[in-house]
């Protein structure tokens, strides 16, 4: 009961991709749209448009990390992409709660790195080095526990 009072903290999360889990700093662009086609039905006794489910969209997922000397994941993963091919992985995202157990799971179906961003890199700054990685998909289940 006491679960129910409280919200959940989004800096609880982990990435799985292609079985490997991966760290991160912050993703954005978990979103699912379904859009309306509008169109005049005739026999229709309201003089206005009707709107019914159309196509579904899903939005660029965007991946941020630090980079660490021994770790290339993204830039293996990227370079596997070549003009109408590319290495499509699952990618599932979870929040968890405070026994790691996942409460919220977005599975990205046939997700491939469209985009990197390696960090900027400046000579008197001491932040760490992100680099983000720009992710597309096809589909998106979107579970709760």
């Amino acid at each position: 009961m006491a679960d129910e009072i409280y919200p959940l903290p989004r800096f609880h999360f982990v990435i799985d991709w292609d079985g490997t889990q991966i760290g991160c700093s912050e993703i954005t662009g978990l979103n699912a749209e379904n859009q309306p086609i509008e169109y005049r039905d005739g026999a229709y006794e309201k003089f206005s448009m009707r709107k019914m489910p159309g196509l579904q969209k899903f939005g660029d997922i965007v991946m941020k990390k630090a980079i660490f000397a021994s770790n290339s994941d993204y830039y293996d993963w990227f370079s596997t992409v070549n003009m109408n091919t590319s290495d499509r992985k699952p990618v599932t995202i979870s929040l968890l709660d405070e026994e790691h157990n996942p409460v919220m799971t977005w599975k990205l179906n046939d997700a491939w790195p469209s985009k990197i961003d390696s960090p900027e890199m400046k000579a008197d700054a001491n932040e760490v080095a992100v680099e983000s990685i720009t992710i597309v998909c096809e589909g998106m289940e979107i579970e709760v526990a």
